[in-house]
């Protein structure tokens, strides 16, 4: 069976991108179906929203991209049946400095997950376009985009359509939108009304019917180290979760 790699990218920061992939990927794992998260982001949320402490990872991402760790040697257990975490320490933030001069440096996440055995890689990606995202996106068979339902949500995706345009047309012809997902919700507004109808103007079936919505306990969860399935299993941050991650399924 052929992986399923999945970019969650966003290069606006706060659109609820690390607790789409958390969520989606602890939702997706089970019995039959191994997932694995990797963390990308140098801010390293969602290692620690899976309640492990960045400081005390020896090998994470940084390490199996530059310095030629096996994947296997570095992927961590989390407390979610059959769902594993590649995690991020604080050498992430020197990674792109350190791709600049590598030869094929957009292969080289890539290369290492080809030693991988998961159903399905979801890529927690930084809130930028720089080297660590085009990684993911060259690795990628995918792409899943967040976006907020604030007034500047559509500010910058542009840009980021852009870039997956020329990553497809240059080192990942395979490459597909999945689908984009509202966060952050309230139907009480008009103002997330008026933000999900633009979105499905521009982006039409590849919008996910699934919105998530604002939800204190979905907030509350990664300070517990916890996914929302752990946190409060009952909560409509939850429900929501459940049923986006069987839109992804049914897409991937």
């Amino acid at each position: 069976m052929r992986q399923k790699i999945i970019a969650v990218v966003n290069q606006k920061g706060g659109v609820g991108k690390t607790t789409t992939a958390v969520n989606v990927a602890a939702q997706l794992a089970g019995k039959n179906t191994r997932v694995l998260l990797l963390d990308l982001d140098p801010q390293g949320n969602a290692t620690s929203g899976l309640g492990i402490d960045k400081e005390h990872v020896s090998a994470g991402s940084y390490e199996v991209l530059c310095n030629g760790v096996a994947l296997h040697d570095a992927v961590l257990p989390t407390n979610t049946l059959n769902l594993f975490v590649l995690p991020a320490n604080n050498n992430l933030a020197g990674a792109e400095v350190d791709l600049v001069a590598r030869e094929r440096r957009e292969f080289c996440l890539q290369h290492a997950l080809a030693q991988g055995a998961f159903d399905y890689i979801f890529i927690d990606c930084p809130p930028s376009l720089g080297l660590l995202t085009i990684n993911a996106l060259t690795a990628a068979n995918s792409v899943f985009i967040p976006v907020q339902a604030e007034y500047y949500a559509l500010e910058g995706l542009g840009q980021l359509l852009n870039t997956i345009q020329r990553v497809r047309g240059t080192v990942n012809p395979d490459l597909g939108l999945l689908g984009v997902a509202i966060t952050m919700y309230d139907k009480r507004t008009s103002l997330s009304e008026q933000v999900l109808a633009e979105i499905r103007n521009h982006f039409g079936d590849k919008l996910f019917k699934t919105t998530v919505p604002r939800n204190v306990r979905l907030a509350e969860a990664p300070s517990y180290g916890q996914t929302i399935f752990e946190h409060d299993k009952w909560s409509k941050g939850a429900w929501a979760y459940k049923a986006l991650a069987k839109e992804v399924a049914k897409r991937a």
